[in-house]
């Protein structure tokens, strides 16, 4: 086992044991974008993070909205909460983030994977950003690199980089439980698509393989769910377990050459995310918006017959 998912594996295995404290988590699912969003804290010191926060846009009107990250706001306020970080998964296609928003509110520090230069080199050229836009990630307080340690008051928490979907995917190990972003899904539903710019389907498979080396009882809270068919209600947390035992395209049994030819044929099916043109520009910015134009106004780009 390489070391960052050894370390990773201790730390779930003592926090079940109870020798580390457990993440309290509070889940915000936004039904608009299929997005779970978190609030992880410590309940010894209350210190807190965010996770994966959305930000409410209007495609056809053009209008931001912050209702979803206010619920976040009134629950850690709530709860008398000190938010030490912001953090993101990956540079998310389907929902623009309220990161900035809520620093500006609760403070922390943004962090997200050091990959997220590659992404900002792949779209900026895409989306012909401003001369002045930096690919160096430093829209963002802290890039975390596989293997990295951090806390949460007296939770210890690890970053193990998780490439696939995109090449800045990571996921947080945060006491017994395992945030993944858009890695994998509910066991019913599979995996996320690895067709997007910079995505890989075989390093997608590396990567949840990976994740589900991780101690079976871990706690595994995932960044969308789509309700498989058959199932009525939305859900957002399993284990590692379940994922291993049951995941409809990379369960136990299957192998890499199996899953990359079904992923790839999945995803020539699939259509373009209705928000990803809009959410990359903001996101791959940390959050920010495109700087104003000579009359005042932001906008965002639509590049065409590019995708």
């Amino acid at each position: 086992m390489d070391q960052p998912l050894a370390r990773a594996s201790a730390g779930i295995t003592h926090a079940k044991a109870g020798r580390r404290p457990s993440p309290i988590i509070r889940s915000f699912f936004d039904e608009a974008t299929f997005t779970a969003s978190y609030v992880a804290h410590d309940p010894v010191s209350l210190a807190g993070a965010i996770v994966d926060p959305v930000l409410d846009f209007d495609l056809s009107a053009g209008r931001i909205t912050t209702h979803s990250a206010e619920a976040m706001v009134a629950y850690v306020e709530s709860e008398g909460l000190s938010i030490e970080w912001l953090l993101e998964t990956h540079a998310h296609a389907d929902h623009l983030t309220a990161a900035p928003y809520l620093q500006s509110l609760l403070g922390g520090k943004l962090a997200i994977g050091l990959g997220i230069t590659t992404v900002q080199g792949i779209f900026s050229e895409l989306f012909n950003a401003e001369s002045n836009f930096s690919c160096d990630g430093s829209q963002f307080d802290y890039l975390f690199s596989d293997g990295d340690d951090f806390a949460i008051g007296d939770l210890e928490c690890c970053v193990l980089s998780v490439p696939g979907h995109t090449p800045a995917d990571v996921a947080y190990v945060i006491g017994d439980a395992v945030f993944s972003g858009d890695t994998i899904f509910m066991p019913d539903y599979g995996t996320a698509r690895a067709d997007f710019p910079g995505g890989d389907a075989a390093q997608l498979y590396r990567s949840i393989r990976r994740l589900l080396s991780l101690p079976d009882d871990a706690r595994l809270l995932l960044c969308h769910d789509y309700k498989a068919p058959g199932r009525d209600r939305y859900a957002w947390e399993t284990t590692i377990g379940a994922e291993r035992m049951a995941n409809v395209h990379v369960r136990e049994g299957v192998t890499e050459i199996e899953f990359v030819a079904a992923r790839n044929a999945r995803d020539a099916t699939l259509a373009v995310p209705k928000l990803m043109l809009p959410a990359v520009q903001v996101n791959m910015r940390g959050g920010a918006l495109p700087p104003a134009e000579s009359n005042g106004k932001r906008y965002l780009k639509i590049p065409l017959n590019s995708i």
